[in-house]
């Protein structure tokens, strides 16, 4: 218990001294037009649209509310296509702690919304290669399209 208390410091503490607008290489940001609830549900009617499924939403600022703590909106939305996914899945069992895809809708510190995702090759090199799939770079960039689709749908 006190280790996971002494790693969850460090890794606070780590966290706070990066600047706000540092962009992870592989990540895109975008601003909504949309308070975070309102993004959150055009994301997810943009992900039925093209016939995927949203699995569920982690709500960090609620876990931190409970935990007697304030952050500002923070939330991850698991979504993917069963159909894509399963039997990647099936044949690389270790692949199912990589997916299904997500993305985070989350408040700045002026209160903007933005909302945040994976490229398409970071998810090839991140994620699959790791699990030994290989994605070739049409299958990149088509990932990378899709995702900028939702993440426009919802945010604009």
């Amino acid at each position: 218990m006190r280790r996971g208390c002494l790693v969850a410091a460090a890794l606070a503490a780590l966290a706070s001294g990066l600047p706000a607008r540092a962009q992870p290489v592989g990540l895109v940001t975008r601003p909504s037009a949309h308070p975070p609830r309102a993004t959150l549900d055009r994301f997810a009617a943009a992900v039925r649209e093209a016939g995927w499924i949203v699995f569920t939403e982690v709500d960090h600022a609620a876990a931190a509310r409970e935990a007697g703590l304030a952050l500002r909106a923070r939330t991850v939305v698991l979504f993917g296509n069963p159909r894509a996914g399963t039997p990647g899945i099936a044949a690389n069992p270790t692949l199912a702690i990589d997916l299904p895809m997500r993305v985070l809708v989350w408040e700045d510190d002026q209160g903007r919304t933005m909302v945040t995702r994976s490229t398409g090759v970071d998810i090839a090199e991140r994620v699959f290669a790791r699990h030994g799939v290989g994605i070739p770079p049409e299958a990149q960039r088509a990932t990378d399209t899709l995702l900028e689709t939702l993440v426009r749908k919802a945010a604009d």
